[in-house]
């Protein structure tokens, strides 16, 4: 088929590549959100699929809108038989979705119908969950709520942070995605529709929402920091100023400490939650690179008592 491929982070890059690889297909081209500023200097940047499509020779369309008709237009005149999508970050219009003949098929970092919407990897460690996976689904009008074509299931590791499960998803998926393309092709793969139950949703992440509760079990704490890391990265407050959570780790050895009163030793920091404490492994000082907790704390002399808060 002649496709089309939507995308935009380095997360729709691998599927991108398993397309460009495909003897079977050809991407005609791929549609991106326009340079966003970047870096200290907030430079325009194009998004890591725009530079990837010019490296291999690819026509790439930004449009500001899709729904934009200098876009639409262009669309028509490609003609593309599918448009396979990973990570887009805009919302298609009706008169985007009708031009390809076999519609825009988007690759899911969730079993749908759970956790719909844009932070579905984020939701499955918040939430616990031991499985999650990835589906490929036709794009209709709704949220996530188009039917499947197929599915692969990853297990979710103890100590997975959102970063690393979507790494590996994004691989995963890329098979996934390029086999769904060949499954429509041939004519041997049809779409299922969602069930009706089982449906969560999994909203965009927002920094409150990484603030770490103190208070709060251990278990729900180190679900906050792996889920919000690398984005939008856990947080609490010390002295007044943001400390960023990059790593903590689960321990049961120690149930002395009040929810975010700390306990530095030589090469260990602990904090205290409501139920037994965490350590504290890597953080982020305000303005300041990610360094190891230890050191840290051997650089703030943290008082007896002292603690992370507002608790």
């Amino acid at each position: 088929m002649k496709l089309v491929f939507a995308g935009t982070p380095e997360v729709a890059v691998p599927a991108l590549d398993a397309l460009l690889a495909s003897d079977r297909h050809e991407v005609a081209a791929v549609v991106t959100r326009p340079d966003a500023p970047a870096g200290r200097g907030r430079r325009l940047v194009a998004s890591p699929v725009a530079q990837r499509a010019e490296e291999a020779g690819i026509e790439v369309l930004k449009p500001v809108k899709p729904r934009d008709e200098d876009f639409l237009a262009r669309l028509r005149e490609i003609a593309p038989d599918c448009c396979p999508v990973v990570a887009y970050g805009a919302l298609l219009p009706k008169a985007a979705l009708d031009i390809p003949s076999s519609g825009w098929v988007n690759l899911h970092f969730s079993l749908l119908p759970a956790w719909r919407g844009a932070a579905p990897v984020q939701h499955a460690i918040l939430a616990g969950d031991e499985m999650t996976g990835a589906s490929t689904f036709q794009i209709e009008e709704g949220l996530d709520s188009g039917p499947v074509y197929g599915v692969i299931t990853e297990h979710v590791r103890p100590s997975d942070t959102s970063g690393d499960l979507l790494t590996r998803l994004a691989f995963a998926g890329a098979g996934l995605l390029a086999a769904t393309m060949d499954g429509i092709e041939d004519g041997t793969l049809k779409a299922v529709r969602q069930p009706a139950d089982g449906i969560t949703l999994a909203p965009k992440i927002t920094v409150e929402d990484a603030h770490v509760d103190w208070r709060a079990p251990a278990l729900r704490v180190d679900r906050v920091v792996r889920g919000c890391t690398p984005a939008p990265g856990a947080w609490t407050v010390f002295r007044g100023e943001r400390l960023k959570l990059v790593n903590a780790t689960l321990v049961q050895d120690r149930s002395d400490l009040a929810p975010g009163e700390l306990a530095a030793g030589k090469n260990n920091v602990y904090a205290g939650t409501g139920s037994h404490a965490v350590e504290l492994l890597w953080v982020q000082p305000q303005g300041k690179k990610p360094m190891r907790a230890a050191d840290w704390a051997r650089g703030v002399r943290i008082a007896p008592g002292e603690r992370l808060g507002p608790v």
